[in-house]
């Protein structure tokens, strides 16, 4: 057998006895093991239930800023070299991604259905229509919606352009300020969290500071040291992030198939289909629990190997 395969095996056999040893670790320390993965579970489960409510409402937000449009109304003196001309000005626009033309005949019918049964007065007029030709605009980026608006404004045979002036300023500014707030609440959670774990893996590691002194003195390298506690904080974050997925991921079936129904009807309020999103919020959730759980891990046990 070559040296390269006596020290691989031998570092597999060494990571197995590190994997044993934080598996007994746990066991020997089960009442402190039960501390750590409550922090844990308590702390993954308002950050997964907080991330429900906010990806939710990400998506409820993102679908609103797909739907703003710009509605171009074209003067009712521009013939159809007009209306082409207008057409490859707004294209020549850097925030115009799409342009869509809709005369005055499918704008009365689409008027006429908004209204229902009421809709069916508006179908006297069907023969002096006095509505306009329309360029129904998006831009690439919802936010350019204003300044795309101000420009198409200035272009000849434009009647008059609107984008809900007012509403839609004020519609971006409560969804750019609801998801930085979100953010910062999720980012101080995490903080908390890893303070909490830190505190609590740090009782179990104060406990065995002996041990980790002993082994130190007699040559132990800190790597060594380090490795069952790395394993033993990897086990805590992902038992703790559990319960979480489960209780989350019930809550959130049952709420799904309960309100999708009544909202199956509304284009702007959906929630997240259940697949795939509780399957990534389960990965998430778990790879949160094992990096808070190292890093509290790590982080205790770092001050106990400078003896």
């Amino acid at each position: 057998m070559t040296n390269r395969k006596v020290i691989m095996v031998m570092k597999a056999r060494t990571f197995r006895r590190h994997v044993k040893e934080s598996f007994k670790s746990l066991g020997r320390n089960s009442w402190m093991t039960f501390a750590s993965v409550s922090s844990v579970t308590v702390t993954l489960l308002l950050v997964g239930v907080f991330f429900v409510i906010m990806m939710n409402l990400n998506s409820v937000a993102t679908s609103i800023e797909q739907d703003v449009e710009i509605r171009v109304h074209i003067d009712v003196a521009a013939n159809e070299q007009d209306k082409e001309l207008l057409e490859q000005e707004m294209k020549r626009i850097s925030q115009v991604a799409s342009i869509d033309y809709s005369p005055k005949e499918e704008e009365l019918n689409s008027l006429i259905a908004s209204f229902g049964d009421e809709g069916e007065a508006f179908k006297l007029v069907e023969q002096e229509n006095p509505l306009k030709d329309v360029f129904i605009v998006k831009t690439k980026n919802p936010s350019d919606t204003m300044v795309a608006a101000e420009k198409i404004e200035k272009l000849d045979y434009v009647s008059s352009v609107k984008y809900g002036q007012g509403t839609v300023e004020s519609l971006f500014k409560f969804i750019d300020i609801s998801r930085n707030v979100g953010l910062i609440l999720i980012i101080g959670l995490l903080f908390t969290a890893m303070f909490l774990i830190s505190n609590t893996i740090k009782i179990t590691i104060m406990a065995r500071r002996y041990e980790i002194e002993i082994m130190r003195l007699v040559g132990a390298t800190n790597s060594f040291i380090r490795w069952p506690f790395f394993l033993e904080g990897l086990w805590l974050g992902i038992l703790g992030a559990v319960v979480p997925i489960a209780v989350i991921s019930t809550a959130y079936y049952y709420l799904y198939d309960l309100i999708h129904s009544k909202l199956a009807d509304n284009n702007f309020i959906q929630l997240l289909e259940f697949n795939p999103f509780v399957y990534q919020l389960s990965a998430i959730l778990i790879l949160m629990g094992a990096a808070i759980g190292i890093w509290g891990s790590l982080m205790s046990v770092r001050k106990f190997l400078k003896v």
